[in-house]
């Protein structure tokens, strides 16, 4: 178990958020997670878990969080911030394969955005890749700050919260 003295920046020591831009549309995020794939999987997919960690910047929560994991089913994530604003993300599932990967698409602005997210474990950790096709290089560039944002502090409580449920 790792002491709170071990953690600098809210970043546990190997656990590093990887980003990468390996074409002119795609995003792709990189973290390992010191729990088993089926609970990881579990912490991504299940509406129980998803609020507990999922919510952004700090002094986010998430209200609304339903999930119809099926291909052709819908997700719908609602944020709220410290003022009480609301930001809405909405999508459908185009793949889902349990627990190594699922695809889903988001309209953004009127575009197709899709993400494909898999998760592999070695030695009870696992690697959760996700990888974002941008519908151009320009989205993907104005997206991505917000994407570092909000993935940041989202992993280092998908940290605690992993600890708190093994």
């Amino acid at each position: 178990m790792t002491s709170p003295s071990d953690v600098r920046g809210g970043v546990r020591p190997g656990h590093q958020t990887t980003y990468a831009t390996p074409n002119d549309r795609e995003l792709v995020i990189t973290r390992t997670f010191d729990a088993p794939r089926a609970l990881v999987w579990s912490a991504f997919t299940d509406p129980a878990h998803l609020p507990n960690w999922h919510t952004g910047p700090e002094g986010f929560t998430m209200p609304v969080c339903e999930i119809d994991l099926r291909p052709g089913g819908r997700w719908r994530h609602v944020w709220r911030n410290r003022t009480g604003r609301e930001f809405e993300a909405t999508g459908t599932y185009r793949e889902v394969e349990p627990p190594a990967r699922f695809m889903s698409v988001t309209n953004v602005n009127g575009a197709e955005q899709t993400s494909v997210t898999t998760f592999a474990e070695e030695d009870g950790r696992t690697k959760v890749t996700l990888t974002i096709l941008f519908m151009s290089r320009e989205a993907r560039d104005r997206g991505m700050p917000y994407a570092k944002i909000g993935t940041e502090s989202n992993h280092a409580r998908l940290d605690a919260y992993l600890e708190s449920m093994h």
